[in-house]
């Protein structure tokens, strides 16, 4: 459909459009007039937007199963959605990551910052692991994989379709390799590590890039020292500390697939014999590790989204404050623990006071040196503060 044939969508009378002149690139449900016709669009169909007076405001994605009503695609309402249009997004964020990286292991498309919103496409070399996560990029996706091969000549292509923003746009959660062939894990070397990726069967594309210079850090921290890395997933700091030179690490997950992983990457790189794994819930296995009075130069916390939610919230900010109080007992004095939140809704005051109040509760006393957050391939909107979600706190706990 041309774009001059495309539904009309048009802001509430009294819903202020600045926001969104100004970059903002959702429109929620309730700001919308809605009746029957808008109501009947399919999720992922285009349509302009204006605003209350009838002033075209851009090129927009509908889905009305979600809060999230629109999208904004372009600024211009006349835009085509083809392969080209992905294309000249995809090579524009390109053009950044090859300046970042020598190899190219990164995060290549990080959704609305990189002007392709709901999408995420993780680089593991010759393979791409895409996340479609909002309707408008799953009914183009073979668009958006054919741009994806012109622009980075990628083999093989996994879509990945897990995830709790998939299940928010009425999306099913079935991942599968479209493009070429994936057999097992992928090696992903990073920080002088080797991480062992799990494309389709692991936690969203597999890896987390995001904590890529929080692991660099805590690398330096831990040269010749004992590591606990708590909420470990595939080993993500632990194994940067063996490469860094730590004396040893040990990686407690309550997933084994993902402590298998890590057993591999530490093999792969030379570091087997100073990695062990304790797979458990990180709670309980901190509070046995305390009772039977072990202590670490550095210990790590980098657990799943206490708070994925502005409803979530307080309960969040209490489970980041134990995992603080719980984690404390086994630095030893002088030692360093890093705590981590990838919870967008619980904002870097929020969990920096939380992070305190545990801190206080275990009796230590502690200087925040580094506060870390997503590396450059994960770029901030500026306008849209749920792109700025990770937050890494180091702390020297005091004698």
């Amino acid at each position: 459909m041309t774009p001059s044939l495309l539904p009309l969508i048009r802001l509430k009378p009294k819903t202020d459009p600045r926001r969104l002149r100004r970059g903002f690139p959702w429109v929620y449900a309730n700001e919308l007039v809605t009746d029957r016709r808008t109501r009947a669009l399919p999720p992922g169909a285009l349509a302009r937007l204006e605003d209350g007076e009838g002033r075209a405001l851009g090129l927009v994605a509908v889905n009305p199963a979600s809060r999230i009503f629109c999208r904004m695609l372009a600024r211009d309402p006349q835009t085509v959605i083809d392969q080209s249009w992905f294309e000249a997004r995809i090579a524009t964020a390109l053009a950044h990551r090859e300046r970042l990286f020598e190899r190219p292991f990164y995060r290549l498309i990080h959704a609305e910052a990189d002007g392709l919103p709901g999408v995420v496409i993780d680089r593991f070399g010759d393979v791409a692991a895409v996340q479609p996560n909002a309707a408008w990029a799953e009914a183009r996706f073979d668009d958006l994989a054919a741009a994806l091969v012109a622009v980075t000549g990628v083999s093989t292509i996994v879509k990945s379709a897990s995830g709790r923003a998939r299940a928010l746009e009425g999306l099913d959660d079935q991942s599968a390799v479209t493009l070429g062939a994936l057999e097992g894990p992928v090696a992903v070397p990073m920080n002088g590590a080797i991480y062992m990726a799990d494309l389709l069967g692991g936690q969203k594309t597999g890896l987390f890039y995001d904590q890529r210079p929080n692991h660099a850090m805590f690398q330096a921290l831990s040269k010749g020292s004992s590591v606990l890395d708590v909420f470990s997933h595939v080993g993500g700091f632990s194994l940067a500390a063996l490469a860094g030179g730590a004396a040893s690490a040990l990686a407690v997950d309550g997933s084994a697939p993902a402590l298998a992983l890590a057993e591999a990457g530490a093999g792969a790189m030379g570091a087997g014999a100073r990695f062990a794994s304790q797979k458990g819930d990180a709670f309980g296995v901190m509070t046995a590790l305390a009772d039977a009075g072990r202590r670490f130069d550095a210990v790590v916390c980098d657990p799943p989204a206490f708070a994925p939610s502005k409803q979530a919230l307080e309960a969040g900010l209490r489970a980041y404050e134990k995992t603080a109080k719980l984690a404390c007992p086994l630095v030893e004095e002088g030692g360093y623990l890093v705590l981590c939140s990838c919870s967008h809704a619980a904002d870097l005051e929020k969990f920096r006071a939380a992070c305190l109040r545990g801190i206080g509760r275990a009796g230590r006393r502690a200087q925040l040196i580094h506060t870390g957050f997503a590396g450059a391939d994960h770029p901030q909107m500026p306008e849209l503060a749920e792109s700025g979600y990770l937050k890494a706190l180091f702390f020297r706990l005091l004698p």
